[in-house]
């Protein structure tokens, strides 16, 4: 006989296939376009934003050959400028005044936006960085000559509601001034928030006198870079250092890495878990229509090409779900950046909106990933199909193993020990991918050994006393595993998935929340923004100490450095901590006593994990010198790093006596509102509405709604890995009821009532969903410790205390278990009507 022409009847067979069953097809493709809308959705957002961030950077950066930075907002001695520019090979150098500002507030309650403030010497930067220069826009060229004229970026012009000849109030080093604009600044990117004055307005008005933040430099043509850059950096202080335009770019990219590439993973893990769930509804249908595969067998389909029409259902289901999937990326990727932002809710780019393009590579191999994950996953049963006998499977329906055969635990066992080795592993180029590999073997591991376990389980309890119903079951459950774990595998898969990640995000915000509460003593807290060059002067915190029903202030001033050119900076806080470190600090451990003669500071768990410092070690900080760690301390709030220190050593190492907050204790029985208001009107006009004061409870309503925010995507997730799990078991148990007609038929023959069979169904449903949800829960428990002790430390370096949320993981596990029984019993309906007794007939 002629072979079936395959072309035509793959098309056939398919089309008739998702004709008969739409809801396998759907529930396959969704779980494909998750994974691949998460992960395309994930990777434009975050190109999108470093490369937004990168023009913003260059903006404020300009095109020097290099630039020499001050190591904290403070300055250098702008001494140091006529020093650089002497030095052999430097064809130009531009002094500028660098200062982090802020608009006024668009709307009462509001913080301003950031603003970048530089201070130039045009002449100069004519020279070295001409892209700094402004332009003047109708009459107000005037305006060069005026003292208070402040070229903006467009972003910036917006944002402040301003136009040329109009005034702006800005900001800057703790003290408010009103500007001219003078026009715009051209050469600055959209998204720049930027100001431009003259050097010498910008050291008077803003406190600056004598202190330089940054030096743009351009090198003479054929000088040796090496050469120059060596003999800049002889000549620069100590608190002063090169930064190469690759260091900038490094410490942008630095910045989010962690964040992105979790995000990233998460999405991966996902369609990870869409696969299993591919390869759920293709072993269903493989089963389903074993006769009909049979029958195809005998007229001349050979076992290749019945194994290339399973691929090319799975190749078409991945193919669909993958087009849907770029496509709802994209618009997912639309709507977080007009929602959250370009860091995806974490905080790390602010400001400006964030343009997004298509990018038809990353596209393509978003969806390319998409359709093999639904090939590989198709690959075992039409492995399968292929290797069934034709004439056993006409007569044997759904399933033909023999129920004596013993399923090896040693392959999923392998997998699970695998996991557990790569969650102790290091991290990989700083990063823990070897984690990410961890959680993917437990995953796989976990499924592959469901038909060992349901044979394992199941087989104790058949030989128990039980009704009629409940021994069918559990005797059908023991002599068909394959089947079981079919069902099980979508199962396993989205519950662990959904467990792993409740239990990482209720962990990760409980101790946020104690964290807060240790962090928060006081009554009432003031935080100051714009201050980090500058700060509250010692008159200004005595009249604050002085307020009516204060008994104390504890004031504290935060000044970030920098302990590498190419990395992002680290906090130094000089606050009250060395009378009682421990109720000053949430310290890790207890503090250590201080050598005779030492400095001693606290540093933060991300700290001492990035730089590899223990408790007891000396090391050299810039501006302060040699230090002892007398303790570590947890943070939650910088994941770069932070060093505490006395604020009597602070002042006299650093010279700084500003502060940029203020913790009051407030006499008992002091009602917190008066206080605030007197604070409030105690502050300088203009530092007033950048001073934020709240309560504590306030801050830790505030800090958790950041937290949410943070990890709006993995609720998201969340939720998605629940809706699809569910739809994935009704659509299992629907599909292999619906395959049993026949044995439902042979049974009511052999006198068993529809009731009894109803019941049957039940309990299969039950047993299957309860085994289901116990192995998604304690496999997504152990992946929840991957997540917990491995992903979060090597990720973000700090970490947490378990927290379970025991009312989710209930309601989870009962609703696996209803969904599943009642899926059985609504699918069996047939098997209790006369269609079961009839179909009894096809079996010739």
């Amino acid at each position: 006989m002629r072979a079936i022409d395959l072309p035509p009847a793959c098309g056939w067979l398919i089309g008739g296939e998702w004709r008969a069953h739409p809801g396998r097809l759907v529930v396959a493709v969704l779980a494909i376009a998750v994974g691949v809308a998460l992960g395309f959705a994930v990777h434009l957002v975050n190109t999108a934003a470093l490369s937004s961030f990168a023009r913003a950077v260059g903006s404020v950066s300009g095109t020097a050959d290099v630039q020499a930075r001050s190591i904290s907002p403070r300055g250098v001695d702008e001494a140091l400028y006529p020093r650089l520019a002497r030095i052999p090979g430097v064809a130009t150098v531009s002094p500028v005044v660098e200062l982090s500002g802020r608009l006024p507030p668009r709307e009462a309650g509001m913080g301003g936006q950031r603003i970048t403030v530089l201070g130039i010497d045009s002449l100069r930067a004519m020279a070295a960085t001409p892209s700094l220069l402004g332009m003047p826009v109708g009459n107000s060229g005037r305006d060069l000559a005026l003292t208070d004229g402040i070229y903006l970026s467009r972003a910036a012009m917006v944002a402040a509601g301003a136009s040329p000849g109009k005034t702006v109030r800005i900001v800057a080093a703790g003290v408010a001034r009103d500007l001219r604009v003078a026009g715009v600044l051209a050469g600055a990117g959209e998204e720049a928030m930027l100001g431009v004055l003259d050097i010498g307005e910008a050291q008077w008005r803003f406190g600056q006198l004598g202190r330089l933040q940054r030096f743009d430099i351009k090198l003479d043509e054929g000088a040796d870079r090496d050469t120059v850059l060596a003999r800049l950096e002889a000549t620069l202080p100590a608190e002063a250092e090169i930064v190469r335009a690759e260091d900038e770019a490094s410490r942008s990219a630095s910045l989010s890495r962690a964040y992105r590439v979790n995000l990233g993973m998460l999405a991966m893990v996902a369609l990870l878990t869409g696969g299993f769930l591919v390869f759920s509804a293709q072993s269903l249908s493989v089963a389903r229509r074993g006769p009909q595969f049979a029958l195809l067998r005998v007229l001349g389909m050979r076992p290749a090409s019945l194994r290339a029409l399973v691929l090319l259902e799975g190749a078409a289901l991945g193919l669909v779900g993958a087009t849907l999937g770029v496509a709802a990326g994209f618009g997912m990727a639309a709507g977080v950046l007009a929602i959250l932002g370009g860091d995806l809710g974490g905080g790390y780019f602010r400001g400006g909106s964030v343009p997004l393009n298509f990018d038809p590579l990353a596209a393509a191999g978003f969806a390319a990933l998409g359709l093999a994950v639904a090939v590989a996953s198709s690959w075992w049963p039409a492995a399968t199909a292929a290797r069934a006998q034709p004439a056993v499977a006409l007569k044997a329906g759904v399933e033909a193993g023999d129920p004596r055969d013993r399923w090896p635990a040693w392959p999923g066992a392998a997998l699970l020990a695998g996991g557990g080795l790569a969650a102790l592993a290091p991290p990989v180029f700083g990063l823990p991918l070897l984690g990410y590999a961890a959680m993917a073997l437990l995953l796989a591991g976990g499924v592959v050994i469901m038909p060992w376990a349901a044979r394992a389980l199941f087989g104790p309890l058949r030989h128990l006393r039980w009704p009629l119903p409940v021994e069918l079951a559990l005797a059908r459950l023991w002599g068909a595993p394959a089947a079981a774990a079919v069902a099980l595998s979508g199962i396993v898969a989205s519950t662990s998935l959904m467990v792993a990640m409740a239990v990482m995000v209720t962990s990760f915000r409980g101790s946020v929340d104690e964290w807060l509460g240790q962090l928060l003593p006081a009554d009432v807290y003031i935080h100051v923004e714009g201050t980090e060059a500058g700060g509250l002067p010692r008159e200004l915190q005595a009249r604050l100490a002085a307020i009516p029903g204060v008994r104390s202030v504890a004031f504290v001033r935060q000044l970030p450095i920098k302990l590498s050119p190419d990395a992002p900076a680290v906090v130094l806080s000089g606050q009250p901590v060395r009378a009682d470190p421990a109720a000053a600090l949430p310290l890790i451990g207890a503090t250590l006593p201080v050598p005779t003669g030492a400095v001693p500071v606290w540093v933060s768990e991300p700290m001492a994990w990035l730089n590899d410092i223990e408790a007891g070690d000396r090391i050299t900080l810039p501006l302060v010198g040699p230090v002892f760690v007398a303790g570590i301390w947890r943070d939650y709030a910088r994941q770069f790093g932070a060093v505490a220190m006395d604020e009597a050593d602070f002042e006299r190492l650093t010279g700084d006596t500003g502060k940029t907050e203020a913790a009051f204790t407030l006499d008992p029985g002091q009602d917190a509102a008066p206080v605030m208001r007197a604070v409030r009107a105690a502050l300088p006009e203009g530092v007033r509405e950048q001073t934020i004061i709240a309560e504590p409870r306030v801050m830790r309503v505030q800090a958790l709604a950041i937290f949410d925010q943070s990890f709006m995507v993995t609720y998201a997730l969340e939720v998605i890995a629940i809706l699809i799990g569910l739809v994935g078991v009704a659509t299992a148990f629907s599909a292999q009821t619906l395959a049993r007609v026949r044995e439902f038929g042979v049974m009511r023959h052999l006198g068993v009532q529809r009731a009894q069979i109803g019941w049957q169904l039940a309990s299969e449903g039950a047993a299957l969903g309860l085994l289901g949800a116990l192995a998604g829960l304690s496999l997504g428990l152990v992946m929840a410790q991957v997540l917990i002790q491995v992903i979060n430390p090597q990720s973000f370096h700090w970490t947490m205390e378990t927290r379970l949320p025991w009312g989710l993981l209930t309601g989870l596990v009962t609703a696996l278990v209803v969904a599943a029984a009642g899926t059985a019993v609504l699918a069996g309906r047939r098997a209790l009507s006369g269609e079961a007794v009839l179909a009894v007939r096809d079996d010739w």
